[in-house]
């Protein structure tokens, strides 16, 4: 058994130096104070007690660092999955309620589960269904979502609804009931938070600070903004005026226990739970693969599942909640110069620091504020510019990121993504079923071939050469045959015809029944089927069957040597 394939932590772990010690510990701390606000921010997302945020902060954290591949990616609960968690276990449960908490921690575990398994199964590759534009699409229209949803807290008012349309409504229904302390605090630490992460670090600079200590000081933005308003709301006990607050937070440490074995549960989750786990890897390696290759390392999409599978387990069986890796808390650990995932278990201790001791400091906490601290986040989520791009490239991409959009915004999350990956799907399915294809001639004077409706190329009416740009199998097998036969009706003096193999690399059974009906219909009209180029796993198949010997032509090493043989 290979120690290093499971635990990664094998291989740094014996190399790790004082001086790593230092960075690591450096980083962790920043990190630390960035994850206290948005843990309990993250938490009332998902409609959880905020303590909960902290609790999905400290295990996942001490096992991603012995599991997972990646250096500096930084674990815990992220807005999107927070959303989903509420989207999910809201249709069993009511918020605040134990049965809730108990379908959330059944979610967390399912997702855990899932992971760990896909992982060990080496999965890693089912990512891929979710295409970029689809993901990009679905993160957007939940960036839209999360922010709207906070607007009750900014008002101080009583919304409901998991999509857009519901929250608008339910806004416009209540706004007349916004409490005017709650909107002041709420607004202030919005244009503040907004102010510091546009222009504080510029500002930093300007003022002689360097660009590292500028950067890390206005990330921690959101701790100021939160020793300031928990100030304000307790001098002037605005939670006497209608200014909701977090509240005692119980001080101490997370029990561990296993979620209940509802099966009934399980079985409503189950689909939740999957597309938590998908939507978490694909951020997470993302983010991962991202930061990575800025240091000239790599991760391993596979070791990755097992990594955050191992953390959601940890997370379930602690209180905790859905985590993955986050965009803003792996890149800030990564500038702070973190060497090992051993940065993450720092922050672990950072956490459980908090949770012992500093818990009772925030019962005055505005929630206000916490709105504010995540619609500043997931603002970075919006991604119109991207959006405009995809529209410019690809029409295809663009239908399906629009869908997406759309049927998230107006039906929900776990809607948007089954509608996306359901038309990434269909649309790759559509462009390889009619794959691009030519007739290619010979550049003069050389041994390269061209589309002759392209360039201007030898051609001989005796010879056809095709050349096929796609893998062949069932969806195409059928349209490769009427491109054959609509040749063959053009041009009418044809006597040999090349399928010009370079860019195929799969042929399956299908296809393969489908060149023998090529190659049969050919012979009835006297003409020769020959093929050039063909790559070895491909020309290992075919012989294996021995279909060269039923073929009325002949094999060739390149379509150029195809093409000498051929021309009188």
């Amino acid at each position: 058994m290979n120690l290093k394939r499971f635990f990664p932590i094998t291989e740094w772990l014996p190399q790790y130096r004082l001086d790593t010690l230092n960075q690591d510990i450096l980083a962790a701390v920043i990190v630390t104070i960035m994850l206290i606000p948005q843990s309990l921010a993250y938490a009332m997302l998902a409609g959880l007690p905020p303590e909960v945020g902290l609790y999905a902060s400290i295990a996942p954290l001490i096992l991603y660092a012995v599991f997972g591949s990646s250096r500096t990616l930084a674990v815990g609960p992220v807005a999107v999955i927070s959303l989903m968690t509420a989207v999910a276990a809201g249709q069993l449960a009511q918020q605040g309620t134990p049965e809730y908490i108990g379908a959330v921690l059944i979610l967390t575990l399912l997702s855990g589960l899932m992971l760990t398994l896909m992982g060990l199964l080496r999965l890693g590759f089912l990512a891929n269904f979710l295409s970029h534009p689809v993901i990009s699409g679905f993160i957007t229209a939940s960036g839209i979502i999360i922010a709207a949803s906070q607007l009750k807290h900014l008002f101080g008012v009583q919304i409901s609804g998991h999509h857009l349309p519901e929250i608008l409504m339910s806004l416009i229904h209540e706004i007349q009931h916004t409490n005017t302390p709650t909107l002041l605090l709420g607004l202030g630490s919005l244009l503040f938070l907004y102010a510091t992460r546009v222009g504080l670090q510029s500002l930093l600079v300007k003022i002689g600070l360097s660009d590292y200590l500028a950067g890390m000081l206005s990330k921690t933005a959101p701790i100021l903004a939160v020793v300031i308003t928990t100030g304000i709301t307790f001098h002037y006990r605005l939670d006497l005026q209608g200014v909701a607050v977090v509240g005692q937070i119980p001080s101490g440490l997370p029990s561990l226990s296993l979620p209940s074995i509802d099966l009934e549960m399980w079985q409503s989750l189950w689909m939740g739970a999957l597309l938590i786990s998908l939507v978490g890897f694909v951020e997470s390696v993302s983010v991962g693969q991202t930061l990575a290759a800025k240091r000239r390392q790599r991760i391993d999409p596979d070791q990755e599942l097992i990594g955050l599978g191992a953390s959601n387990l940890g997370a379930a069986i602690s209180s905790g909640m859905p985590v993955t890796g986050g965009f803003s808390r792996s890149v800030v650990n990564f500038d702070a110069g973190a060497q090992t995932p051993a940065a993450g278990a720092f922050t672990a201790l950072g956490i459980i620091f908090a949770t012992l001791w500093l818990t009772p400091l925030i019962a005055y906490l505005p929630l206000a504020t916490l709105a504010a601290t995540i619609i500043v986040a997931v603002l970075s989520l919006v991604d119109f510019k991207a959006i405009f791009h995809t529209y410019h490239y690809s029409g295809s991409d663009f239908s399906a990121m629009l869908a997406t959009i759309l049927v998230t915004l107006g039906a929900g999350v776990e809607a948007g993504i089954i509608v996306g990956v359901l038309l990434s799907i269909l649309i790759h399915l559509y462009r390889t079923s009619r794959p691009h294809s030519a007739i290619i001639g010979r550049v003069t004077g050389t041994e390269h071939f061209r589309n002759i409706d392209r360039h201007s190329v030898e051609t001989n009416p005796d010879i056809a050469i095709l050349r096929v740009d796609e893998s062949l199998y069932f969806a195409n097998a059928r349209y490769l045959e009427d491109r054959v036969a609509a040749l063959v009706k053009h041009q009418s003096e044809l006597k040999h015809l090349v399928l010009a193999c370079q860019a195929i690399n799969y042929i399956d059974a299908s296809a393969l029944e489908s060149l023998e009906t090529i190659n049969e219909r050919l012979k009835e009209a006297d003409i020769c089927l020959h093929f050039a180029e063909i790559k070895g796993p491909v020309m290992d198949r075919l012989n294996n069957v021995n279909f060269f010997d039923h073929i009325s032509g002949r094999v060739f090493l390149s379509t150029f040597d195809a093409w000498k043989y051929l021309t009188p």
